[in-house]
């Protein structure tokens, strides 16, 4: 009786163990969402890290010069300078474009 009550016990204990391992909190499957997680943030990171950078150099090109400021100037803002002579071209209207 005895022996039988030993077996069923470290039966169920194996059975609890092997629970934790494919389900539980720090199951196989636990750890493989996690790895997968980390893989999307370094991800996001070196996006984050690219646009940072291509920000960063932006700055500086505006720090450094009128040049850079000139550009966006005349490009997003569609600002002249003073005794300058805007000409817009336009397709013809027969073209289709």
């Amino acid at each position: 009786m005895m022996k039988i009550l030993i077996a069923a016990t470290l039966l169920a204990m194996l059975m609890v163990l092997q629970y934790r391992l494919w389900v539980g909190e720090g199951s196989l499957a636990d750890v493989h969402n996690l790895r997968q997680e980390i893989d999307d943030q370094k991800q996001e990171l070196l996006r984050l890290e690219k646009r940072n950078s291509a920000l960063q150099a932006e700055v500086a090109d505006l720090k450094r010069g009128l040049d850079a400021i000139e550009e966006r100037a005349r490009s997003e803002l569609g600002m002249i300078k003073e005794d300058e002579v805007f000409y817009q071209v336009t397709a013809p209207q027969g073209t289709g474009r």
